[in-house]
């Protein structure tokens, strides 16, 4: 299975929130390859992939990938900027 399909099913079918260095250490790869592969499931794909940056008691800010529905207004907005093209 490639990285591609196992970020996918991770985020897309599992329905997971995980953040780039966990996948990239569960999957044996780096950081980069794993944004790489969000980025084609956000651009190829087409799947609304957000990225929420939390902060813990220590004061470091991770970011953390998960899969949901966009809201009205992101996809009015999308329609607003194709119109204007």
């Amino acid at each position: 299975m490639s990285l591609f399909d196992k970020v996918f099913n991770s985020l897309v079918i599992e329905g997971n929130e995980r953040t780039a260095a966990q996948m990239a250490n569960f999957y044996g790869t780096t950081v980069g390859s794993v944004q790489a592969r969000i980025s084609e499931i956000r651009t190829k794909m087409g799947f609304a992939v957000y990225a929420n940056k939390r902060t813990d008691t220590a004061g470091r800010t991770k970011t953390f990938y998960r899969v949901g529905t966009p809201t009205r207004a992101v996809v009015a907005a999308g329609y607003k900027a194709l119109a204007a093209s």
